[in-house]
């Protein structure tokens, strides 16, 4: 599963909240104006930049699983795989409902 960590823009803030044609002018800032962030959001940037950072995969860990396979000595658990894909199914459909 690839983990998209871009940024999407959830549209304008405040007051009018009709759409913008594209290039659009937006409104200048008002001299003077203050944006104030909780603490929380400050722990999301740093969390934001922590996971920017963070690799998608384990590239040792795909070596060493690669160099298994390689080597014959790679063990396939099918009972394992079974429960992780009825657990995985079991959750969905808890999820779906709601």
């Amino acid at each position: 599963m690839k983990i998209d960590n871009s940024v999407k823009s959830v549209g304008p803030l405040g007051g009018d909240a009709r759409p913008r044609a594209a290039g659009a002018a937006q409104p200048a800032p008002q001299p003077g104006a203050q944006v104030q962030l909780s603490a929380l959001a400050g722990q999301m940037q740093q969390m934001e930049g922590v996971l920017a950072e963070t690799p998608a995969v384990d590239s040792a860990r795909v070596a060493e699983i690669r160099q298994a396979i390689a080597e014959g000595r790679f063990e396939i658990n099918p009972e394992k795989i079974a429960d992780g894909l009825i657990a995985s199914v079991r959750e969905m459909l808890e999820r779906n409902k709601s």
